[in-house]
């Protein structure tokens, strides 16, 4: 696991931290992990796969549509990646 080293933060900030986090019931570090992981892994984000089963179930395309979409599919297998 990652660890983190917030420098400059004011003693006004990290006063207010240490205050919210007992109002939460945690230490700080929890806290400031908490605040973290919601900044940046908001539980509201949009999902790629949901969203992209939420489209396909609005289409209802019928077994024939989606057969011949699989047709005009390119099947060619893709050329691996070089990295010279």
């Amino acid at each position: 696991m990652a660890a983190v080293t917030i420098r400059n933060l004011s003693d006004e900030t990290y006063r207010a931290l240490k205050v919210r986090a007992a109002h939460h019931g945690r230490s700080a570090e929890a806290e400031m992990r908490e605040i973290l992981e919601l900044a940046a892994r908001p539980t509201d984000r949009v999902r790629l796969g949901s969203l992209l089963a939420s489209i396909g179930r609005e289409a209802s395309m019928s077994d024939a549509e989606a057969e011949h979409f699989a047709q005009l599919r390119n099947k060619t297998p893709a050329e691996p990646m070089r990295f010279e």
